[in-house]
């Protein structure tokens, strides 16, 4: 009898063992491939949202990404970020393996002043044979600005400043991020001791300009390539540990830097997750 409980004991462990190197084996991942020139994505979107119907002390703030390709695809993958006020709240990644859409989305509810910015990244493999590997890629983001409207006794929000007043209101947003973000990453180039003249510098926030033209000194199939690689070690070093982060520990990370090197040679990418400064370089 204790022979046949061994045995079944041994058994399980080894059926777990199995089951959870499966299991790690398959973990998502976005993983860059030269550009596909016959596939491309339809739609793709970021959009923020915004609602004082159903809040009484605040506001309530949707937050959708999604993108659809031209045919089903192998594998699609959609990751989307947002950050308020600098400072990361939310990240979201989704994976889905033959189909052509893919869709985020969800609301959050909030009661002070910020920018939210959101950026995502829409990505799928196009597998033609084994040896026959491409992909799509495209990013997209939104900004929304919310401020409290002490006359109407509300919270109202725009992404351009319609008046005196909301560009009174952005001015002093603005300001304040900016002010927060230089400061952390001042923190940052002097911990990793790094001469800042020698980089161009892109908050991660503001990748997406580069979907269509070129970063400094590339030409857009280098752009294309450095940019797709980027996420690939984005997702890995930052991102998946990012959504492991509760929401407590978000509070204190902020958008990242990226260091595009002027002789072209390398970037690197700096940011800090649960009290630790982080650094990844990428050769170009």
């Amino acid at each position: 009898m204790r022979k046949l409980i061994f045995f079944i004991f041994v058994t399980a462990v080894l059926v777990l063992t199995f089951v959870l190197m499966y299991k790690n084996s398959s973990l998502p991942t976005i993983t860059y491939f030269p550009i596909d020139e016959e596939n491309t994505f339809t739609n793709a979107y970021s959009e923020l949202n915004f609602s004082n119907k159903d809040s009484k002390d605040g506001y309530v703030l949707q937050w959708i990404s999604g993108s659809k390709s031209s045919q089903p695809l192998y594998l699609r993958q959609d990751v989307s970020l947002l950050y308020e006020n600098g400072q990361l709240r939310g990240v979201r990644s989704k994976w889905i393996e033959d189909t052509d859409t893919i869709k985020i989305s969800e609301k959050l509810d909030r009661n002070k002043e910020s920018i939210f910015d959101v950026i995502s990244f829409h990505h799928g493999e196009i597998h033609s044979s084994e040896e026959n590997i491409k992909s799509i890629q495209e990013m997209t983001h939104d900004e929304l600005y919310v401020f409290d409207s002490i006359s109407d006794n509300e919270y109202k929000s725009f992404r351009s400043p319609q008046n005196k007043h909301e560009h009174n209101k952005k001015d002093a947003l603005d300001q304040a991020k900016k002010s927060t973000l230089l400061h952390h990453w001042n923190q940052l180039i002097t911990h990793f001791n790094i001469n800042k003249e020698s980089y161009t510098s892109i908050p991660l926030s503001r990748l997406y300009l580069y979907d269509d033209r070129s970063l400094p000194g590339m030409d857009q199939e280098e752009t294309n390539k450095i940019i797709g690689q980027l996420w690939e070690g984005l997702y890995k070093n930052y991102i998946i540990p990012a959504a492991n982060l509760n929401s407590m520990d978000k509070n204190s990370n902020y958008i990242p830097l990226i260091l595009i090197s002027k002789d072209r040679s390398h970037l690197v990418v700096l940011f800090e997750l649960n009290g630790k400064k982080e650094k990844l370089i990428q050769r170009l």
